[in-house]
């Protein structure tokens, strides 16, 4: 019994030691790999305005606090990349720092669209500065975040290639600038997405097709507002299908008065829970920015800082209810990368066994699958209150049965 013991120990340490060096899932506990709020209307409209003013960080303090506390990833900073803005820059990055979200710079040159009174520039010019700015200034950068160097690039320079015909130019346009910010993140040693180049969804139409999808790295992001949440996610779903690829969504909000009329707080909150409902299910959707935190129709705040109900929403929905499994097999083993489905979302479970994953439903079926071992559907509501799940090997050989009998004898 001693050496049957001793052999089946020593094929279990064997079976470990062979397993494949492959990480499970980094981060489990969002919707999103980017959930951000948007504060263009005081870090980008207000920024000359308040360069001088030494109140101004109590602002962007507070807006900055209140934006984290909603289980934000990241937070939109709009303010331009000119040498004149970089101490504005400096001051919201470096609070954005301080409350532990990374940061979505959605920026651009003033001169690309004549912002502040800045003279026009060409998109050659736009390229060498935006390729300058990155490899001077990448102490205002970490890892995991987001950098748009020409946000609705259609809105300046040339023109928007709807009018100007001038598809293939601007397509080359975005290419070139995608190369270049990716290179200089690069050399500067920081992991930092640069292919979330925003757009209208009608200029994505467009531009977008699955090599020029492959070319900028796999994602569109698109500034996208709509009448109703069932139409955002439609849109959402065609220019993936069309595109090829994954979708951020660069903006939308409720209400724009010449789309959605007015709306109470009631009716915005509404939308938006609505809107989330439809968006979670769609696995083409990997970012969303949600467009304004204040100073907008659409704001989640009032400008002395009052919470509207939707703040409320988002923060559902940014800080979901997590699911924590155990998951082993007959044996009382971890079962190492086991996959746990929930809808859209996928978890791979660690070397103790555990995964972790949203959820929103408890009445949703959760599927826990691994090779060699029979599938699991279990009702999220019975994982809630029974979180250890035991999968049974759907061939088990000899050994694996010998093991078996001997772990029950002992048990």
């Amino acid at each position: 019994m001693k050496k049957l013991l001793s052999i089946s120990l020593y094929c279990a340490a064997l079976i470990f030691l062979l397993t494949p060096n492959v990480e499970a899932s980094e981060d489990t506990t969002h919707w999103w790999e980017v959930q951000s709020i948007d504060t263009v209307k005081y870090s980008r409209d207000l920024s000359r305005e308040k360069l001088n003013s030494s109140s101004f960080a109590k602002v962007i303090d507070g807006q900055i606090s209140q934006i984290a506390h909603t289980g934000a990833t990241h937070v939109a900073i709009g303010t331009p990349y000119d040498d004149e803005f970089t101490p504005m820059l400096e001051l919201w990055a470096k609070t954005a720092r301080k409350y532990g979200l990374h940061v979505w710079f959605r920026g651009n040159f003033s001169g690309w669209e004549g912002w502040f009174d800045y003279p026009k520039i060409s998109r050659e010019e736009h390229i060498q500065k935006t390729k300058d700015f990155i490899l001077s200034h990448g102490y205002l950068f970490e890892d995991g975040d987001v950098f748009t160097s020409c946000p609705e690039c259609e809105n300046g320079g040339p023109g928007d290639p709807r009018d100007t015909k001038d598809v293939e130019g601007h397509r080359n346009f975005l290419i070139q600038e995608y190369q270049v910010t990716s290179d200089s993140f690069r050399k500067i040693g920081k992991n930092v997405k640069s292919n979330y180049i925003s757009m209208n969804a009608d200029v994505a139409k467009l531009i977008y097709n699955p090599k020029t999808t492959n070319e900028l790295g796999g994602i569109v992001v698109i500034d996208h507002y709509v009448a109703t949440p069932e139409l955002l996610a439609r849109d959402v779903r065609e220019i993936a299908q069309s595109s090829n690829g994954k979708v951020v969504l660069g903006e939308f909000g409720v209400p724009i008065p010449d789309i959605h009329g007015k709306m109470s707080e009631k009716m915005q909150s509404d939308w938006i829970e609505k809107a989330f409902q439809e968006l979670i299910e769609l696995p083409e959707l990997v970012g969303i920015n949600y467009w304004v935190n204040v100073g907008g129709t659409a704001a989640l705040w009032t400008p002395e800082g009052t919470a509207r109900e939707a703040v409320g929403v988002i923060s559902y929905y940014y800080q979901p209810k997590s699911l924590q499994l155990k998951v082993f097999n007959e044996l009382d083993e971890p079962v190492y990368l086991a996959k746990v489905s929930f809808g859209i979302k996928e978890s791979y479970t660690d070397r103790a066994g555990n995964a972790e994953m949203p959820y929103y439903n408890g009445d949703s079926q959760v599927e826990i699958s691994a090779p060699s071992y029979k599938s699991e559907n279990l009702k999220l509501s019975a994982l809630e209150t029974n979180n250890t799940v035991v999968l049974e090997k759907s061939n088990p050989g000899l050994f694996f049965r010998l093991r078996r009998f001997l772990h029950n004898l002992f048990n």
